[in-house]
C-alpha cells in the first residue's frame, strides 16, 4: 500500500531506502536470520540508520528501528520526519518499534521496502499504531480522574 500524500522527493525516498538496505547487512541475527534495517531522517535533515541486533538473551535483542532512532536521540534529534525499513519481504515494523517511533513523530512517514526498493506500505505512523500512546496521554491523575 503505498500513499501519494508522501511528504518526501522521490530523492529522499531512495535515499532512505538506500541507506535502510545498506543498514541491514550489518545486522547480527544468528537466531532468527531476519535481518532488519532501518533508516530515520530527522527534522534536522539528518539521515541515521541501525540494524537489528540480537542477543542469546532474547529480550535484549533490538529491533533496526529502535537502533536507528536510539541513534537519532543520542545525537540530540527529537523529531523524526520519516523512516525506512527495509526487510527481506518489506514486513512491517513490530508493536514495540510502532510505539517506540511514536513518541517522536506521530506523524512521521513511514516506508516499508524489501531490498529491491518495492514498498508494502508507505503512510503515517499514526495509521500503523492508531489511538498512540504518547507524551500528551501522561497527566497528573488523582484518584482514578484526570487533575484540572
Amino acid at each position: 500500500m503505498t500513499s501519494s500524500l508522501s511528504p518526501l522527493t522521490d530523492e529522499q525516498r531512495r535515499s532512505l531506502i538506500d541507506a535502510a538496505a545498506s543498514a541491514r547487512k550489518n545486522a547480527y541475527a544468528p537466531y532468527s536470520n531476519f535481518t532488519v534495517g532501518a533508516a530515520i531522517l530527522g527534522d534536522s535533515g539528518t539521515v541515521y540508520s541501525g540494524c537489528n541486533v540480537e542477543s542469546a538473551s532474547y529480550g535484549a535483542t533490538i529491533c533496526g528501528e529502535r537502533t536507528a532512532a536510539v541513534k537519532a536521540i543520542s545525537e540530540g534529534e527529537r523529531r523524526f520526519r520519516a523512516v525506512a525499513i527495509v526487510t527481506g519481504n518489506a514486513a512491517m515494523p513490530c508493536g514495540i518499534c510502532r510505539q517506540f517511533l511514536y513518541e517522536f513523530g506521530p506523524e512521521m512517514w513511514v516506508i516499508t521496502a524489501d531490498p529491491q526498493g518495492r514498498s508494502s506500505f508507505e503512510g503515517p505512523l499514526k495509521d500503523l499504531l492508531p489511538y498512540g500512546f504518547g507524551p500528551a496521554d501522561l497527566v497528573e491523575v488523582e484518584h482514578g480522574e484526570a487533575a484540572d
